[in-house]
């Protein structure tokens, strides 16, 4: 791995490790909303404005990171306007939060206004999408020749041979232009973008009080359920659904030996269980972006394949 990818790892890690959500405690109890069965934070960006809300976290304003007389008013709110310390909330969870309030109060939805932007992000990463599945269809072309270094160097197992071979697999990269870590950059710019999403909603009141098709934007699939909203039940199948498509067309686009072909079949049902588990306690609102932006990659991917395809 080059030294340039590792620094970006750490970098990476040591942002996500600083100016986290911090949840509300009751002693060591976790404080929940319980119209929506949320978590509640006590580091919010700005003040609640639905009375019933505004008094739980009256209720424990000396908790708070911030007090709610200090908090700006949602509508308000700007990124310079209250001074947590955090790197990863002044990069991230900030700024993401300022531009979903802004586009929320436009287009008069945050539910509306979380999807766009998503859509908007996954537009701005497409070229590196390109990138990745030009590569994914460079590593099906080289798979004979791939084949033949193996056959090559089976059963020799000693430092010149093993040195000679992953000399023989680098030209091979270097001729189709292949690069193996640049692989699992969309992946490491996504998951920071994730995990702001959820900042950004659970720390801003204004979003998760928000509605959208029926359904409260920071209220739980298992609260819903049991609220008799089954538009719930079509959310968390919505879910399954396309992260099992966008896991299936990136996994056709790997030629893997049959053994790694079992345990990636493996890993992609553990995935799709643990995603449909991990759905049931998420906010509406992340439900609707994971969806839209899951859903948005599957044609992304299926329209760039097929332009790859037809000029090749």
């Amino acid at each position: 791995m080059k030294k340039k990818t590792k620094v970006f790892i750490i970098a990476l890690l040591l942002i996500l490790c600083t100016g986290c959500t911090k949840t509300l405690k009751d002693g060591k109890e976790v404080v929940t909303n319980p119209e929506t069965g949320q978590t509640l934070t006590s580091n919010i960006l700005c003040r609640p404005s639905e009375e019933q809300l505004l008094e739980k976290y009256s209720e424990y304003d000396e908790k708070l990171t911030v007090s709610l007389d200090d908090l700006p008013e949602c509508n308000n709110f700007t990124p310079s306007k209250l001074k947590y310390n955090g790197l990863w909330e002044s990069i991230f969870v900030k700024p993401l939060s300022y531009i979903i309030l802004k586009l929320g109060y436009l287009v008069k939805n945050m539910g509306i206004s979380v999807m766009i932007i998503g859509l908007l992000i996954r537009l701005i990463m497409m070229p590196i999408q390109i990138k990745t599945v030009k590569q994914s269809e460079n590593m099906k072309k080289i798979q004979p020749e791939m084949a033949r270094i193996e056959k090559k160097y089976a059963n020799k197992t000693d430092n010149d041979s093993l040195m000679m071979k992953s000399q023989e697999t680098m030209m091979l990269y270097k001729k189709y232009q292949i690069n193996p870590v640049s692989g699992c950059l969309l992946a490491f710019i996504q998951l920071p973008i994730f995990f702001a999403f959820l900042e950004a909603i659970n720390r801003t009141p204004a979003i998760f009080e928000g509605t959208f098709l029926t359904m409260n934007l920071g209220m739980t699939p298992t609260t819903g359920i049991a609220s008799h909203n089954y538009i719930y039940i079509i959310l968390i199948v919505l879910i399954i659904l396309t992260t099992f498509l966008s896991f299936k067309i990136s996994m056709s686009s790997q030629n893997q030996p049959t053994e790694m072909q079992e345990q990636m079949k493996f890993m992609f049902i553990f995935m799709i269980a643990m995603v449909a588990f991990a759905s049931l306690s998420l906010p509406t609102a992340l439900a609707l972006y994971w969806i839209v932006t899951n859903g948005f990659a599957v044609i992304q991917n299926l329209v760039i394949k097929k332009i790859i395809g037809k000029r090749n």
